[in-house]
Order: structure tokens, then sequence, then C-alpha cells
């Protein structure tokens, strides 16, 4: 552990500050820490995605799973541990405060056809597959205690049914729905709006968090067969990728991790340890897949180890504390 740690401190500045911060439990005040989120900012990448961030209102939302969307972008750098005291974030997060609805969530501007009952042109209006992930990143960023914030939360919040939250959209939107019956939960939705109550310390516990977790493993156990909204758990769905923005094993168990309450559900710990499986003789995780918008970043390929994707699995481990004896592949389902 102490030559992968070596290895991450002596990797991308985002890393080494990251792995001070997080796994070595290391003050924001040490200089060692204070030098790295310097270097951090001061990154010529960093810098790329913080420009590219800010052109929030210019790039139409036409499918959430566009690695380069500007919403997801946002939430990498919210991820990375940049605030709302980063003079470039809080001018981001003024333009996101812009747009609005009446019930303070916030917009992005897509496009719907009509064929798929969408307006077909050009709307300020949000999704549940994509404001989750906005309040997400103004919460990470500190934002939280913003009334618009806090309102937006509590409304989407609201949204959830027994089986999680739905697919839901915007009045704008009119009657756009993803491919599934409008009974079934949606995972994805289900999975960000759990991601954006961990952030929250009220929700954290709450009984929407409860209900949106047992959703997520349930549909775990029966991956086989139950595939609500074409969100299927299968070959895929296992591979190792990075950044966090989609649907797969990583997200689902970062997110999860970070409730207290999950650490000993067996099937959290089973999915935890088919990620840990993945790693290779020396300890490290190598992507199993990738995003064409992120290549240029260490987890933009599938060749060699990924400092930041080997960081994100080490620290969900031993958030989850699961042991570091070897499991045999048998052991999970495939």
């Amino acid at each position: 552990m102490n030559e992968v740690v070596n290895w991450l401190l002596n990797s991308d500045p985002w890393v080494e500050y990251n792995t001070r911060v997080d796994l070595l439990g290391q003050s924001e005040q040490e200089p060692v820490v204070a030098v790295a989120r310097k270097h951090m900012l001061e990154h010529p990448q960093i810098k790329g995605l913080l420009n590219e961030t800010s052109c929030w209102r210019d790039q139409i939302v036409n499918g959430h799973k566009n690695a380069a969307l500007p919403l997801h972008k946002l939430a990498f750098l919210a991820d990375l541990g940049f605030t709302i005291n980063d003079d470039k974030i809080a001018k981001i997060v003024d333009l996101i405060l812009d747009h609005k609805d009446v019930n303070c969530v916030p917009q992005v501007l897509m496009n719907i056809p009509a064929h798929f009952g969408g307006t077909g042109e050009n709307t300020w209006s949000w999704a549940l597959c994509d404001a989750p992930i906005i309040l997400y990143s103004l919460a990470k960023f500190g934002g939280g205690d913003n009334q618009s914030v806090k309102n937006g939360i509590k409304y989407l919040t609201s949204l959830i049914r027994e089986n999680g939250w739905p697919c839901a959209v915007s009045y704008e939107l009119r009657k756009f729905r993803g491919p599934g019956r409008k009974d079934d939960p949606c995972p994805y939705s289900t999975l960000i709006m759990l991601k954006l109550l961990s952030e929250v310390p009220e929700l954290e516990d709450s009984d929407e968090s409860h209900t949106g977790a047992e959703v997520l493993l349930n549909l775990w156990v029966k991956s086989r067969e139950t595939h609500p909204y074409m969100f299927y758990m299968g070959t895929d769905f296992r591979k190792l990728k990075a950044p966090l923005m989609w649907y797969d094993i990583l997200n689902v168990v970062e997110t999860l991790s970070h409730f207290n309450w999950l650490h000993n559900d067996s099937r959290l710990i089973e999915m935890a340890r088919l990620v840990e499986l993945k790693a290779d003789a020396d300890g490290l995780y190598t992507p199993e897949s990738e995003y064409k918008a992120w290549k240029g970043w260490d987890f933009g390929q599938k060749k060699v180890p990924s400092t930041w994707l080997t960081f994100i699995v080490l620290r969900m481990l031993e958030r989850i504390r699961i042991s570091a004896a070897p499991h045999s592949e048998q052991q999970y389902r495939t």
C-alpha cells in the first residue's frame, strides 16, 4: 500500500492533493497540501476544464450520457475539491443560478424533438438525469447553505416514490419520458439523487436515502432479469471507468459508500469486492472502458493503470473498510 500511495503522490497534482486529504488525512493547512492544491489550480488541463465549464450557456444537452457536457465536467471539478472560493467556480455558480425554475431547480439548455415528446426547440428546462448532478456540484462546492440550492434539493427529493425516483422532467419538456414503463424507477436518476443526498447531512440517513439505496441494491441482486429504463448491470456496467458520471459499478459503489449505515450490507460488500478484484499484481487499477471526450487524462485510456481511478477505488474501499484478503471471482455474479 505504501508503494501505491507513493505512486499517487508523485502523479498529477489533483491526484496528489486528494490523496493527501482523503487517504492520508492531511489538513488543508499543511504546506505540502497547499502546494499540491496550488499546482492543481495552475495545471493546463484544469485551466482548460474550467474554461470549458464556463461556457455553461452555450452547449445544448441532447443526450445525458455525453461525457463532454459541462454538467459532467462541473461534477468532476467538484470531486477534485474545487469550492465557491475559487474565482472561476464562483462565476460558474452565478451562471447556473441565473437559470432556475419556480422550484429553484437549475435548468440547462435542452432540445427534445417533438416525436420524443418535446418541443423541438432550444428550451431552458431540467430532467431528473441532469438537475441532481448540478445541485450535487453546487453543494459540494460549498453552496449547500444557499437558499435556492436548498429549495431545489427539497423539491427534487420530494419526487421520490415507493420504488425510488422516476423519470421526471420540468413542464417545459412536455410529455418527454425515457424508454421505460412510467411506474418503474429510473436507476440513473435514483443514483444521482443519492449522490446529491450524500452531500446533505440532514438527508444522509433520511427515508428517501434508504429507499433509493434499497432500489439500487435490489437491482444488483436482480441484475439478470430487471432492467428498468434499459439500464443494465451487465458486462459494460461492471467495467471500471472514470470520471464517475454514468450508471456503472464504480459510480454506484462509490455513491453508496457515503452512507455509513450501508457499510455492512452484503450486497454493497459484494459489489465492492468485485471492484477490488480488478487490481493488478501491484494493486493498481486500469480503466476497462473510456470516454473519448476525456482523452489526454490518465483515465481516458485502457492500456496502463490510472492514478485517478486507483485513488477512487482505494478511497472507496477504505471508506467501506472491506477485507483486503483475496477472493475468488466465482463468488460474484457474472
